[in-house]
């Protein structure tokens, strides 16, 4: 049984908690100062548009996706709305009043989305219309996958359900038993000819036969360690990404592995990572940790080339590739762009007020992302 602890403080009155905390305490949690450097390259917005009332304080971190051109959002209140890439212009915004909240998936003219109270909703990907609608034990905050016929879905109980992606029955499931103890967020499923793979919350990597659901194997990519349930948190919440044959994916005990896909074999180790997905570019990968650094790993023998330290406590977003340059979001609304090549900051911009939480979408060059409040923006960097 999972176990959700919150503390409470009771008191008489504000006053009673002034001073509770140092002023040397409250700096060490306080995000980071911005650092000056001397921009070398220019954020363009393209455009920006509103996804409907976002997540808010929920954690549910959702972002973009885009297929063929499009960019499909979802809002805990609003629906799912289609946007066209380059111009932002609306392409169709279907309304509803389930609490969507997972982000959407789309393929094989579907996007699907699902919701806090565990129902799940297909729409056709030219109009918007449903197709199918279906339900789940639990919350679902992870974006559906979809593809080879079929729409998997992860729910926060930690069980993975196929669809047939044409009528929306129930092909099979797969189940874990939860830690008592785990990060807000799930890993999304990501399919590969064959496969499934998911991330779990006891930092294990899974692939499940995509015909029928059985595993095919099982890889730790953290061990949990320590005295304490917090201490042996190692969730994977960000989806694995599938790079030719290999797998790739990262913990929030600050690991990051590649697996050879078909096999499981391990084929490197880094010892640098965070809970959200990492971003993929020609030689490298790029992962932002839960201390606010953004690491570069080799693509091939996992070794590190940089890191960046200067995020630090900035809750920084999941990293990307945009271009020759790495970029997060964090806390404050602001972009982060730094050179591949050596990390140091490229350019900077405030996309929003509101936190930058969720997964960025990059494709044509063009970087789209969702803050907490709902509302998109897209970026060109020159």
């Amino acid at each position: 049984m999972v176990v959700i602890v919150a503390l409470v403080a009771l008191v008489s009155g504000c006053g009673t908690i002034r001073g509770w905390f140092s002023s040397e305490e409250k700096a060490a949690t306080r995000p980071a100062e911005l650092v000056d450097f001397q921009a070398t390259a220019t954020p363009v917005r393209l455009w920006k548009a509103s996804a409907g009332k976002g997540e808010g304080r929920t954690g549910v971190r959702q972002g973009p996706f885009i297929a063929d051109g499009v960019v499909y959002a979802a809002s805990v209140k609003g629906g799912v709305r289609a946007l066209d890439l380059q111009s932002g212009r609306s392409l169709w915004h279907h309304d509803s009043d389930l609490r969507l909240s997972g982000g959407p998936g789309a393929g094989e003219g579907l996007v699907v989305a699902g919701s806090l109270d565990g129902e799940v909703v297909a729409l056709d990907a030219a109009s918007g219309a449903v197709r199918w609608t279906a339900t789940v034990p639990s919350e679902v905050i992870a974006r559906p996958a979809v593809g080879q016929g079929l729409v998997v879905v992860r729910s926060n109980d930690g069980r993975v359900t196929a669809f047939d992606a044409a009528s929306g029955a129930q092909r099979w499931f797969w189940g874990q038993e939860l830690p008592a103890l785990t990060v807000r967020g799930n890993a999304p499923v990501s399919l590969a000819p064959g496969y499934a793979f998911v991330g779990t919350d006891e930092g294990h990597l899974v692939a499940l036969a995509l015909a029928d659901g059985r595993v095919i194997w099982e890889q730790p990519v953290a061990m949990p360690e320590g005295r304490t349930e917090l201490e042996r948190m190692a969730d994977i919440d960000g989806a694995p990404v599938v790079d030719g044959g290999v797998v790739i994916v990262s913990s929030y005990r600050n690991r990051t592995m590649a697996f050879e896909g078909p096999s499981g074999r391990p084929l490197w180790g880094a010892e640098n990572g965070g809970p959200g997905s990492v971003g993929v570019a020609d030689d490298r990968v790029v992962v932002s940790d839960v201390a606010g650094t953004v690491w570069s790993i080799d693509k091939y023998v996992g070794t590190s080339y940089w890191q960046q330290p200067a995020l630090a406590r900035r809750n920084l977003s999941p990293a990307a590739v945009h271009g020759s340059h790495a970029v997060v979001g964090d806390v404050e609304g602001y972009l982060h762009w730094m050179r591949l090549s050596d990390g140091e900051f490229t350019a900077r911009t405030r996309a929003s007020r509101d936190a930058i939480a969720g997964h960025m979408a990059v494709a044509d060059g063009i970087l789209v992302v969702q803050d907490v409040e709902g509302d998109l923006s897209a970026w060109r960097i020159d």
